[in-house]
């Protein structure tokens, strides 16, 4: 059978629509990403982004971080937290351009135990916040940095 032109036309301006509308749902779903806790541009807006108005210290809150990062591009961090009921871990890092790094959820019963590889511009701080029973922990450590990741 043979595809007159106008048939084939018509065939490939359908299929671009279908992929244009494919790839349009991914950048949607992005733009909606960055407007919450993620896109924050300082700590203060993200932790409000995640909803954390007064954290308490804990020192059931390991953080494994060198303390000196000889390459800012990775920096590798392990975080767990020995607090009953941990239902969230989130890690920020206070002088990042987009200070979030992740956040994380667990069921009932998991272990609450993240290793992330993160970028850092320049010496900071990393805090890290836990969720449990409805409230907030928080634990901190400096780590060092000597070659910078974010554009440094």
């Amino acid at each position: 059978m043979q595809m007159n032109r106008r048939k084939a036309l018509a065939t490939a301006a359908a299929f671009g629509a279908l992929l244009v509308a494919g790839l349009l749902r991914p950048v949607a779903a992005f733009a909606a990403w960055n407007k919450g806790a993620f896109g924050a541009k300082s700590a203060g807006d993200a932790l409000k982004g995640l909803g954390v108005a007064n954290a308490e210290p804990s020192a059931a809150i390991v953080i494994e971080a060198p303390q000196i990062a000889e390459n800012g591009a990775v920096v590798p961090i392990e975080v767990m937290s020995n607090i009953p009921g941990t239902t969230a871990l989130a890690v920020l890092i206070e002088k990042n351009p987009f200070p979030l790094a992740g956040r994380f959820e667990f069921m009932e019963g998991a272990l609450p135990f993240v290793k992330l590889n993160v970028k850092m511009g320049e010496t900071s701080d990393v805090r890290v916040i836990a969720t449990a029973g409805g409230k907030h922990f928080v634990a901190t450590k400096e780590v060092k940095v000597t070659i910078g990741g974010c554009g440094g």
